[in-house]
């Protein structure tokens, strides 16, 4: 399913990052995630999980679902950390940020292990995948 991606931070995302919590279960689970409306989860079969992959399909990344009236149909929210920042273009258009509000995605319900913040790093950072 095509939708656009919005990132952005949340209160708990920020609570635990300014805390130093960035290798904790409480900050994958807050964090590795796609906040996804009823109507489109609904769709996608309710999944656990979802793999989002970039539009020009080099980048993805697999994350767990939250089902939310706070994001319309069509477009979904992830929140702003190591997870989304795999998918989201870093060419910045000579605006000095990246596209991190209105990148249009791919996501699809997937069984695919979600990785920890550390693990992020070692296999698609350090590994180049």
């Amino acid at each position: 399913m095509e939708v656009i991606l919005l990132t952005g931070s949340t209160i708990n995302e920020g609570r635990l990052a300014k805390g130093g919590d960035k290798f904790t279960d409480d900050y994958t689970m807050e964090c590795a995630s796609c906040w996804i409306s009823p109507v489109d989860f609904a769709s996608l079969c309710s999944p656990d999980k979802v793999k989002v992959t970039s539009r020009n399909g080099k980048h993805s990344i697999v994350v767990y679902t939250k089902c939310t009236d706070a994001v319309q149909p069509g477009q979904v929210f992830m929140p702003r950390a190591i997870w989304s920042n795999v998918i989201i273009d870093p060419d910045t258009l000579s605006t000095g940020s990246p596209l991190y509000k209105g990148a249009p995605v791919t996501i699809e319900p997937t069984d695919e292990e979600v990785l920890s913040a550390e693990d992020v790093v070692l296999k698609v950072y350090i590994g180049g995948q």
